[in-house]
């Protein structure tokens, strides 16, 4: 069982830059690729980053493209979230999530993570 715990979150202006850090505990860090998601009330949760198991390989949604960095630490068991050049619409709960080992299909999609952190908001404003 992975248990995964957001932090970083907070109350920015547009323009401004911030990074989330997600701790892992419970399973082995490196054997799961790592996703980063975001949600407002009363929309689907939305993907903003993955990252593979060997950190080799990201993946991005098209809003964050060019403004928003994956990266991840196995040695500290951490994945990070760097947040440049924010913008009002980047204002929602960001998740981190965690893979199965073995998780195979789509890594853009909340189906293919098997663990959630609680969430942390992000707020910028104008």
């Amino acid at each position: 069982q992975v248990q995964l715990v957001e932090s970083g979150g907070g109350l920015v202006q547009a323009g401004d830059s911030l990074r989330l850090s997600c701790a892992a505990s419970g399973g082995t860090f490196s054997r799961h690729a790592m996703g980063w998601f975001r949600q407002v009330p009363g929309k689907e949760r939305e993907f903003v980053a993955a990252l593979s198991r060997s950190g080799g390989t990201t993946y991005y949604g098209d809003p964050v493209k060019g403004r928003f960095t994956i990266s991840r630490d196995n040695a500290k068991n951490t994945v990070y979230l760097q947040m440049n050049s924010q913008k009002p619409e980047d204002t929602a709960v960001y998740y981190c999530a965690a893979s199965s080992i073995g998780s195979r299909g789509d890594i853009t999609t909340t189906r293919f993570y098997r663990y959630w952190g609680q969430g942390t908001q992000v707020t910028v404003s104008s």
